[in-house]
């Protein structure tokens, strides 16, 4: 998930991910948790789907973060 506006208490360039009942802020530049935890499992599919839709994630970053509608980017599997 990507937040509208979402630069107060994260200024990098971050997705929200859920499984369950855990939660975790992943940096976009480097895949790396910055804050909550998920299974090692499921933290590494992340970790996967970041590294190939950087890109994509970088740009839909611009636009959440200016208030316009993030493009659609593949969910993960």
């Amino acid at each position: 998930m990507m937040y509208f506006f979402d630069t107060g208490k994260h200024s990098m360039p971050h997705i929200h991910a859920e499984y369950q009942d855990d939660e975790a802020v992943f940096s976009i530049l480097d895949g790396e948790i910055m804050s909550g935890s998920l299974p090692r499992k499921q933290m590494r599919l992340v970790q996967a789907w970041i590294e190939l839709y950087q890109e994509s994630l970088m740009v839909d970053w611009k636009l959440a973060v200016s208030g316009e509608e993030p493009l659609r980017i593949e969910p993960l599997r």
